[in-house]
């Protein structure tokens, strides 16, 4: 793979859509299942349980996923996860309660989980190694693309159609997505007798990679502040009077990180993360400082494209310096433990600042995380950046101390 520098192959553009396809449904589902939880007669409470238990799942999953995968083989993992996610997403039409729903979202969130890391997992395979910064940055439009589409097509066919409609729906992503699998060549990592034993051990660091510990930490805040805009926009615009600003906003969204995605690739690559990462954490707090003080459509659309620009640009970036610190055998685990921050972030954020909305309103929330995003850049800094450049001398003086 080294000596090939094409990226736009067949293998990159099938893992791409694959992954496109698991995250839409996962987005679609989000934004409307507390809503059939209250149809169904739970209180609030039990709905939003109801939404975030699915992330459980999730972690649970990476943390097994990320370390057996390597074991497992890449596409293997991929059939059995998709595999479970299509057979528990047919299980949404069995539930008659509210804890068979909260047994469905948890198996769901499953294989949601196992599925996204194998296609993470597949995808630095793929890609040439001196290009992994922009190639990550293509493939993860199907993440950002899919944050901003699942959730207004979630919200569009809520309005239109039945759940048992929407359901369909996925069923049929989800085949299509296994389909694709059949067709879809992977380079699988070929590990010797002492790789294979250092994996099947039970060690903490078979579960998550210390080495982007880090930029997984940045990652947990950057979800708790994105999780303020994905959980409350819409009971924020209804609030505003501003109910058709949702959708926009997440449509303008989608256009940024499309826009935006390959020049900032191609700039990791050829700058380094810092001359990305930098001005995600100003330009997002931006974003939620306007969104505090929107009071019509034109703030509100301003706001998704600084947003788009930060958070948009962070998430497939923090991957590539996953990607770029690790092992080609451990970039699973590595990438695994970077979404399970994130995910953490994303599904319990909801919870911990909707506990301030009566005390200080959904504009005191974003302007909160607003500051959070800005402090990112400083943790990233203290936390990555500086021991980073600190590494080099350090070997550097030690070396000249040995000899």
């Amino acid at each position: 793979m080294e000596n090939n520098s094409r990226l736009w192959t067949k293998d990159f553009v099938s893992d791409t859509l694959i992954n496109f396809g698991i995250y839409i449904i996962y987005y679609m589902l989000m934004v409307i299942i507390a809503l059939e939880a209250l149809r169904m007669g739970a209180s609030t409470a039990e709905a939003g349980l109801a939404s975030g238990i699915y992330i459980v799942g999730v972690l649970l999953a990476r943390l097994a996923a990320g370390r057996y995968i390597e074991l497992i083989g890449r596409k293997n993992m991929l059939y059995k996860g998709i595999g479970f996610y299509l057979v528990t997403t047919v299980l949404y039409f069995s539930f008659d309660s509210t804890t068979g729903l909260y047994i469905v979202r948890l198996l769901n969130g499953i294989g949601y989980g196992v599925a996204a890391t194998a296609t993470g997992t597949i995808i630095t395979g793929v890609i040439p190694v001196k290009r992994q910064g922009e190639g990550i940055n293509y493939y993860a439009l199907s993440l950002s693309l899919a944050a901003g589409v699942g959730p207004l097509l979630g919200m569009l066919m809520e309005q239109y159609f039945s759940f048992a409609v929407i359901i369909d729906v996925c069923i049929a992503i989800l085949l299509l997505c296994l389909l694709g699998t059949v067709f879809l060549k992977v380079p699988e990592i070929q590990l010797s007798n002492e790789k294979i034993a250092e994996i099947r051990a039970f060690r903490i660091n078979n579960f998550v990679e210390p080495r982007v510990f880090t930029i997984s930490l940045v990652a947990f805040f950057m979800g708790i502040c994105y999780s303020g805009v994905l959980s409350f926009l819409g009971a924020y615009t209804a609030e505003l009077g501003l109910s058709n600003a949702g959708p926009i906003f997440f449509v303008v969204y989608a256009i940024v990180i499309t826009a935006i995605r390959p020049f900032a690739g191609v700039m990791f690559d050829r700058k380094g993360e810092d001359f990305v990462m930098y001005p995600c954490y100003i330009t997002f707090c931006i974003g939620l400082l306007l969104l505090s003080i929107a009071t019509g459509t034109g703030l509100m659309v301003l706001s998704s494209i600084f947003i788009g620009l930060g958070y948009g640009t962070f998430m497939s970036n923090g991957q590539a310096i996953c990607v770029k610190l690790t092992p080609a055998y451990r970039s699973g685990i590595a990438i695994s433990t970077y979404f399970i921050m994130l995910d953490v972030g994303l599904g319990f954020g909801p919870y911990f600042l909707g506990s301030f909305k009566d005390m200080v309103g959904f504009s005191g929330i974003y302007v909160a995380t607003g500051l959070v995003a800005l402090a990112c850049g400083a943790l990233y800094y203290f936390a990555y950046a500086r021991r980073r450049d600190q590494r080099p001398a350090a070997e550097e003086a030690i070396s000249s101390f040995e000899s």
